[in-house]
Order: structure tokens, then sequence, then C-alpha cells
């Protein structure tokens, strides 16, 4: 039982470095990439919010670089930076009086 874990995990793997291999990923390999269901990824490609291509006018394809930038939209910043910034605003906007 151990062994056909630790296989599973090794296919898994493998299957992972294949995807970062693509540049052209199907439907069901970007499903897999962005551990989306096919569901919420038909959802998402209909409602044209996430970069897809339609060359035959059926299948769908995606490029890989473009889900890795559409997954890195809208960061949210650490309280850090929150901080560094809002200082940076006070400095600035005290020496305007």
């Amino acid at each position: 039982m151990e062994n056909s874990t630790i296989l599973e995990q090794r296919v898994q793997q493998l299957e992972n470095s294949l995807y970062q291999a693509k540049k052209i990923l199907s439907f069901e390999e970007a499903c897999a990439f962005l551990n989306f269901s096919k569901s919420y990824l038909y959802k998402l490609t209909s409602a044209c919010a996430i970069p897809h291509y339609k060359p035959s006018g059926k299948m769908v394809y995606f490029e890989r670089e473009e889900l890795e930038n559409w997954l890195r939209q809208n960061p949210v910043k650490t309280r850090e930076q929150i901080e560094m910034e809002a200082n940076a605003y006070i400095l600035k906007n005290s020496k305007r009086r």
C-alpha cells in the first residue's frame, strides 16, 4: 500500500514537471496546472475572465505563461509593506505643509 502511494506521488511530480515544460496547455492540462475543477475553468472561460484561445472555435487552449501572470493578479500586501507605504506617504505629505 505504501509503495503505491509513493508511486502515485512520483507520477504526480512527473506530470507537474511536464506542465512546466509545455508552453501551450489543453483544457484538462490547464485544470490540473491551476488545480481548478473543469466546471470552474469553463465558467472563467465563458465569462472571458481568464486568457484562453479557441483556434478551431471549439477546443480551448491556454498559454502557461499567461496563466501564471493571471494567477499573480491582485497580490495581497503584507502588513510590513502597508506600513512602509503609509510611512512614506506621511513623510511625503508632511513636507508639503
